[in-house]
């Protein structure tokens, strides 16, 4: 049964419309999702720990590893941070003992090219804590459903009805 433990349903409406969304399952902390229009498939996390607040706002950092076939990309990794970094700040994306360099601008970071998202998606599927840092802040995820999570979404995709 992939259902571990409930998972957080502020992650079910971090994008629009929920109507067009497709739950795929939810795997311990992570999550899948289909969406038509765009046609793309997503394992999605939360990270661990409050919300933080700036200027009143909550600042809601999450992991995805997206398909999207009709631009024909497999396995994209996306994070959104819990604080905003300079464009082209140095972050590190650590996996046990793997470290990985992304790419920032704002609150957004991805892995520089498919090389480094497949690198990632093989760390992920084998450690069971993932911390991301730089800039004065480290947001922390369990992987705990992870690789489910990932291949429910890729899964989600190859089907096309």
């Amino acid at each position: 049964m992939p259902m571990i433990r409930p998972f957080p349903l502020l992650l079910l409406a971090l994008a629009a419309p929920l109507a067009a969304r497709e739950s795929l399952g939810v795997y311990d902390g992570w999550a899948a999702f289909r969406d038509e229009k765009p046609l793309r498939c997503y394992a999605i996390a939360k990270a661990e720990g409050a919300p933080r607040k700036a200027d009143g706002a909550a600042l809601l950092a999450y992991a995805t590893i997206s398909t999207w076939p009709e631009r024909k990309v497999r396995g994209s990794v996306h994070l959104v941070l819990s604080r905003a970094v300079a464009d082209k700040a140095a972050l590190r994306l650590d996996i046990g003992d793997k470290r990985f360099a992304l790419i920032a601008k704002g609150r957004n970071a991805w892995a520089p090219g498919p090389r480094e998202d497949a690198a990632i998606i093989a760390a992920l599927r084998a450690g069971s804590r993932m911390r991301v840092s730089g800039g004065g802040f480290t947001d922390r995820y369990a992987l705990a459903g992870a690789a489910s999570a990932i291949d429910a979404a890729t899964l989600g995709c190859a089907r096309r009805g």
